[in-house]
């Protein structure tokens, strides 16, 4: 796909906006931004008439096509809350890419979304980055795993209480996660002591492995300070990286979490307070731990907030306090960059995906709204018209 978007207010999120900016893309990628750029004459022209141009939207934590909308029981495959263990299980392997929430995604700007079990086991199984748009997930792939999920708090401990075995309190599921993990360490001794001869693979254990060798990050859902502190020890005692999904109480401990380099990826922030662990949920938190030097990022956790109000979180956030440019950081570089994606996507920079969206004006007025969305460099969404149909797209 080679396309000029030219005659826009191009903000490249890492760096400075330019005035009367052009995005080339030359086969889906990102080829040149600027102002004085020479447009190829094969190029196909998109005029932004002075409209805001800006990345595709980055959501780091959803469950997209596995929590599907209108579709009840039949439609929802966030938890396999049969075993407490799922780190064998993928997102990839559920995702219907026919869910309504991935037009969504597109009319609201989100272009890139990782996908991510539930959080009714404390290990709930490996995420998947996908763009939102396409017949079939493994169309859609950006990477896979791209982490593992974790919980820890009232889910789990709801979830098993409920069915009167372990873990039913936050004992129990620490002390199922860190089995867990001495368990992958015995596994991983025991494969190197067998190199080159028979030996019988674990898939649950391969993947902890992952966690241990540093290859995969580790998404730990947790809400409450002390589940916070929880998440740090132990991932002190097996030495995992650590990223805090959620995060409602971060601004509590946002001097050790940035004192650690612990990225948090917070939201969803336009909910009740529905449960003990949400008591201090507030739109004044992303601000605080922004400005204590926390990397973060800003989640819908759709469907618990729809998708398409993502930047609309990120501007109540503002008003709360979160610079105005740090925001827009939130839903692009960095959770790209939290979440190992940011080699693809996440900002108009030459190299990466040619993920663009016209905006009328700044994404941060709730009053501006997408206008096109082109993914990979290929019109995908079209101010009123709405999502082009994958499954009967020319060029798909």
């Amino acid at each position: 796909m080679n396309l000029a978007i030219t005659n826009g207010y191009v903000v490249p999120v890492d760096g400075d906006p330019i005035e009367s900016g052009t995005v080339l893309i030359r086969d889906g990628k990102i080829a040149e931004v600027g102002r004085d750029v020479e447009v190829p004459a094969e190029f196909t022209v998109v005029d932004a008439e002075g409209g805001w141009v800006l990345p595709g939207f980055v959501e780091a934590h959803g469950h997209l096509g596995v929590y599907e909308e209108a579709e009840g029981w039949a439609g929802q495959d966030t938890n396999e809350m049969t075993d407490p263990n799922g780190a064998r299980l993928r997102a990839l392997d559920a995702i219907n890419p026919a869910d309504l929430g991935f037009a969504d995604a597109l009319s609201g700007g989100v272009t890139t979304a990782v996908i991510k079990p539930g959080s009714g086991n404390p290990i709930g199984g490996q995420t998947v980055a996908v763009k939102c748009w396409g017949r079939t997930v493994d169309e859609m792939l950006v990477r896979e795993p791209v982490s593992v999920k974790s919980a820890l708090g009232e889910n789990p401990k709801r979830v098993y209480g409920d069915q009167k075995k372990l873990p039913s309190t936050r004992q129990g599921v620490a002390a199922v996660i860190r089995e867990a993990f001495m368990k992958a360490q015995d596994y991983k001794v025991k494969r190197a002591a067998e190199e080159g001869k028979p030996f019988d693979r674990d898939a649950t254990m391969e993947v902890l492995v992952r966690v241990l060798d540093g290859e995969l990050p580790w998404c730990q859902h947790t809400h409450r300070a002390d589940d916070i502190a929880t998440a740090v020890r132990l991932a002190d005692e097996f030495g995992y990286r650590l990223v805090i999904n959620h995060g409602t109480e971060g601004h509590l401990v946002a001097d050790l979490l940035a004192e650690r380099n612990i990225p948090v990826i917070i939201g969803p922030l336009l909910t009740s307070r529905s449960k003990v662990e949400l008591r201090h949920r507030s739109l004044r938190n992303p601000g605080i731990l922004a400005r204590a030097g926390v990397e973060l990022a800003i989640t819908t956790d759709h469907p618990v907030v729809p998708i398409h109000f993502l930047v609309h979180q990120a501007t109540l956030a503002v008003k709360e306090g979160l610079d105005p440019a740090e925001a827009l950081r939130t839903i692009t570089v960095n959770p790209a960059r939290i979440m190992g994606l940011d080699d693809r996507v996440g900002a108009l920079r030459p190299g990466l995906d040619g993920d663009v969206v016209i905006w009328s004006g700044d994404p941060l007025d709730v009053m501006s709204r997408a206008l096109r969305v082109f993914v990979s460099g290929r019109a995908v969404y079209s101010y009123p018209e709405g999502v082009v149909n994958p499954y009967y797209s020319e060029s798909a």
